[in-house]
């Protein structure tokens, strides 16, 4: 009945079905206990069923299930305006509401694009994209990802995006030392715009980790001579921190840690930690100027049934107070110092199978030596890797030959070991084909 995401639909596991969750633990119809080691997808930054989310949204249904924000407003989403433009020290002033993170990063090249048709400058067109990005799976979060089988098959769809090699410092695109580089991966783009500027609308990228990629790891000072390049050459910086929004990275935004300012960015996953799906594009006072016009033709004709609904906003209101009030960050910094011993153990036991290991905030990854097989997202062993792990109570999902640990901030310690031991169990039964 249900076609499920990312699944091949011939010889795949059967779905495992969950009926109930609390904390970092999920529970199938039969009572057997599983640890969520990803955070279902990286949302469930506080755990599952948080009773502070779940009465958050229940007080919310009690008096306002929901009215269209388009010429009506409600507290919930007035309150949540605030909070997001204050807790991003006011580097903002508009908060456009959607429902996923694809789109909000629709809305924040759609915003980019008009930015500049508001003032006649028709040349800009042109989005600047990173080799191994993911921006989601609508058309136009496909077109400024990078080449890859989730957007493939659709490239006629697709509209033309300038593409550089992400950076990776882990595993540099132009071969320098992660301690010697001078930002060096940018070089060709800073060439591009030097020849190029008034056709390039921004550059999107995903700051400090690129998730679905490759859990591909960046310096701050990438990002910080990024923001020196496009304030130079007079393009926008935009930035999808859907992944690395609120905590991920240890900073409660990744762009925090370079201490720059971008144009725009795009929240979704821990916004709501995973109960409601919530997102939202957050643009600057200098963009929103150039739509504020009695014009027709300058208003942004953007909107979704679902924008800013009153029980979505009230869960990313509870989020956001629980995640103050109960110290995330703090939680994130001992996670983090417990995902670079659980990692280094594994090095240690695997330095022929496991390369590549790396740990930021609450995201600890290590990559797969694949010898003759072709690294990358359908890399065979990661569906058998998934089945030792679920068999030993816990639940992980590769990128093909990176595997990687997303778990809720507050995971316990004891948790986290069984997370360690069900991938040594798994590296264990990894054969690499010569």
């Amino acid at each position: 009945m249900i076609w499920h995401p990312y699944t091949i639909q011939l010889d795949s596991d059967p779905p495992l079905k969950i009926v109930s969750a609390k904390g970092e633990f999920l529970y199938d119809e039969n009572g057997k206990e599983y640890i969520d080691a990803i955070s279902s997808w990286w949302v469930s930054i506080h755990g599952h069923n948080h009773p502070k989310l779940v009465d958050a949204v229940k007080k919310q249904l009690d008096s306002l299930d929901h009215v269209l924000l388009a010429g009506f407003t409600h507290p919930p989403a007035l309150e949540l305006a605030h909070e997001l433009l204050e807790f991003t020290d006011w580097h903002f002033r508009k908060v456009v509401f959607s429902d996923n993170g694809s789109t909000a990063l629709e809305i924040m090249l759609k915003i980019a694009l008009q930015y500049f048709r508001n003032q006649g400058r028709e040349k800009k067109k042109v989005f600047i994209n990173f080799s191994y990005s993911y921006h989601g799976d609508t058309i136009g979060a496909m077109s400024v990802g990078g080449d890859s089988v989730f957007n493939r098959v659709f490239q006629s769809l697709l509209f033309q995006t300038k593409n550089f090699p992400s950076p990776a410092c882990h595993d540099c695109p132009v071969f320098k030392s992660p301690h010697s580089c001078a930002e060096d991966c940018l070089d060709e783009l800073e060439a591009y715009l030097s020849a190029h500027s008034e056709e390039v609308v921004g550059v999107v990228m995903e700051p400090l980790i690129a998730g679905a990629g490759g859990m591909l790891f960046h310096k701050p000072s990438v990002l910080t001579r990024l923001r020196e390049i496009t304030e130079r050459y007079d393009v926008l910086l935009l930035l999808d921190e859907v992944f690395t929004g609120f905590g991920r990275t240890g900073a409660n935004f990744a762009y925090q840690k370079a201490g720059i300012r971008p144009d725009m960015v795009a929240l979704a996953k821990g916004l709501t930690a995973g109960i409601l799906p919530l997102a939202v594009t957050l643009v600057r006072e200098e963009i929103y100027k150039e739509f504020l016009s009695s014009e027709p033709m300058k208003a942004f004709y953007h909107g979704h049934t679902m924008t800013g609904y009153p029980p979505g906003c009230a869960s990313a209101l509870a989020s956001l107070k629980i995640y103050k009030e109960e110290n995330r960050l703090a939680d994130v910094r001992r996670l983090e110092s417990y995902l670079e011993e659980g990692w280094s153990k594994l090095r240690a036991e695997f330095p022929d199978k496991i390369k590549n290991t790396r740990v930021l905030g609450s995201v600890g990854v290590g990559e797969l030596f694949t010898g003759k097989v072709q690294p990358g997202y359908v890399n065979p062993f990661a569906r058998e890797f998934r089945r030792i792990c679920q068999e030993k109570g816990v639940i992980l999902r590769p990128l093909g030959n990176v595997i990687y640990v997303t778990p809720p901030y507050n995971i316990s310690k004891s948790s986290l070991d069984k997370v360690f031991q069900a991938i040594r169990e798994g590296l264990s039964a990894y054969k690499i084909q010569d």
